[in-house]
């Protein structure tokens, strides 16, 4: 079996200070929801990737361990900058939120047990699960006419939300399945 690797557009290099801010930014703007951000600013605003090539780093991203948009800051710095850009880029994404939380922890500290107080953390959660799933049906919306990845689709929300089943679960059995149907269907 051979692999094809095909390059839409050469690789460009970025600033580091351009990694961090954007990174920063990112961190800010989507306290609590961060992955629409990382993909409207990666795709839409910066335009350092396209569609396909933010699904598929998101995709390995997603099979790494740790978190998937710490991940994806060490992927697009290393493609953009090197060693020197990942550590950009995860140094701007982590950064504020660091200073953040430890703020926030002890105003709850302080103050957690007050009703308006728990009301607004129920309110950012609410929050942070619309921006996720807002990002997760946009993505699918890509889909919709293809009927090898519907079926994939399908099958991992069923397992996610009818059977809830761990992420590890899913990937050890989708991803042969998904590649195994890729596979058959070039064959033909």
């Amino acid at each position: 079996m051979t692999i094809e690797v095909q390059e839409d557009r050469p690789v460009r290099t970025v600033a580091l200070s351009e990694l961090f801010l954007a990174f920063a930014g990112i961190s800010i703007m989507g306290f609590g929801g961060v992955l629409p951000w990382v993909r409207w600013m990666i795709v839409e605003r910066r335009r350092w990737m396209n569609e396909e090539e933010f699904i598929n780093a998101l995709s390995l991203c997603q099979l790494l361990p740790g978190g998937n948009v710490m991940n994806i800051s060490v992927y697009v710095g290393e493609r953009f900058g090197g060693l020197p850009g990942a550590v950009a880029a995860l140094a701007g994404l982590l950064l504020a939120p660091c200073l953040i939380v430890i703020g926030l922890g002890g105003l709850f500290q302080a103050y957690g047990h007050l009703p308006a107080v728990q009301g607004m953390f129920r309110g950012v959660s609410a929050t942070a699960a619309g921006l996720i799933l807002g990002m997760g049906l946009r993505m699918a919306w890509r889909y919709r006419r293809d009927v090898r990845a519907l079926p994939v689709l399908a099958a991992t929300i069923v397992a996610m939300a009818w059977f809830k089943l761990p992420l590890l679960v899913i990937l050890a059995t989708i991803l042969p399945v998904s590649l195994i149907i890729v596979w058959t269907t070039r064959q033909r």
